[in-house]
């Protein structure tokens, strides 16, 4: 089995070296500069057992790769990417490839299956860095991740079973699981807090950022029980995942504050804050849920983007302030 790893950044960057490392073959999807250095030097990965330098195919379009039968791609990319990225996929390569939707969200999984036949969910529980062109750091300890998968929208089938067993072997977790889009909702609900260190600066586990963090949710658990989305328990997760997901700080390297920020700091003028907190707010319309604080952070991250401007122009207090007062994100405070 070959992976082409769609989108090889700091998720795709790892995973692609990981199995690159375990022996695995793989082709790397990147562009712009990052394309340039692997191409030039290798895809450099460091990660807390060390650091590594794998000489990976890579190219910037899928029209660039010879397909094969054996042939199974891992999108990476952020959610706002996808649909161009599934045209350029089925241009080149068709609609038979199997597509595995490495990404947050849930909405990666719907473009997917408008195009392909066999389309997976695979839920993303890996802390990583991506900040200078192609150099990957891998932040989650003791292995680089959890990377359970399933088909869309429910079940297994013996490719699934595979692909987990490769990635088992190749330094993650990796589970079969047939209900694997109740964990995929499950890590949308920390995926929410995500875009709060782009916006004011309050850093990924402070006391206001979980604060803020823990209302976001409960705007998204109320839209969930609207909508009858079940998810996994508190406890199961901290049996499943939290054991394998330890977010640690490698001396000496640079230190993202989750996808959001690093979008913003590489200069994006996107981020998924649409398929996040604008989820919860697509729900909250369709089912008449207040989501008042999740559209507010929704605004901000990207007029943020859209600008070119930097985190901390707001505060927490300002957030609550602007959805509480119904106040266009767009108004300074």
């Amino acid at each position: 089995m070959r992976y082409i790893i769609y989108g090889a950044g700091a998720v795709g960057g790892v995973i692609g070296g990981r199995l690159a490392q375990a022996g695995r073959e793989a082709v790397l999807i990147a562009r712009g500069a990052h394309l340039e250095a692997i191409r030039r030097d290798g895809l450099r990965m460091i990660v807390a057992d060390g650091e590594f330098r794998f000489q990976i195919p890579a190219v910037e379009f899928p029209r660039e790769i010879d397909f094969r039968s054996d042939d199974v791609v891992i999108l990476t990319m952020k959610t706002q990417d996808t649909e161009q990225a599934l045209h350029d996929l089925e241009a080149g390569g068709g609609a038979d490839l199997p597509i595995i939707c490495c990404q947050n969200g849930v909405e990666n999984e719907r473009i997917a299956a408008r195009r392909f036949a066999r389309v997976y969910g695979m839920v993303v529980y890996l802390w990583a860095t991506f900040l200078e062109a192609g150099t990957v750091i891998g932040n989650t300890v003791p292995v680089s991740g959890v990377l359970d998968a399933g088909c869309y929208p429910k079940g297994v089938d013996d490719l699934i079973t595979a692909v987990t067993a490769d990635l088992s072997t190749s330094h993650f977790v990796s589970r079969p699981r047939p209900d694997i889009m109740r964990f995929k909702y499950a890590k949308m609900l920390g995926n929410l807090g995500t875009a709060i260190p782009a916006i004011t600066e309050d850093t990924i586990g402070s006391e206001p950022q979980r604060r803020l963090t823990a209302r976001l949710r409960d705007e998204a658990l109320a839209c969930y029980a609207a909508a009858r989305i079940t998810i996994p328990a508190e406890a199961e997760l901290e049996t499943e995942v939290a054991p394998h997901n330890q977010r640690h700080r490698i001396e000496g390297q640079p230190w993202g504050e989750g996808s959001t920020w690093q979008s913003i700091a590489r200069g994006r003028d996107t981020v998924e804050t649409d398929y996040l907190n604008g989820e919860i707010v697509l729900l909250g319309k369709l089912l008449g849920v207040p989501t008042p604080l999740n559209a507010t952070v929704r605004r901000l991250a990207n007029r943020i983007a859209m600008a070119g401007e930097k985190p901390g122009d707001y505060s927490i207090a300002d957030i609550e302030r602007l959805a509480a007062e119904g106040v266009p994100a767009g108004t300074r405070p």
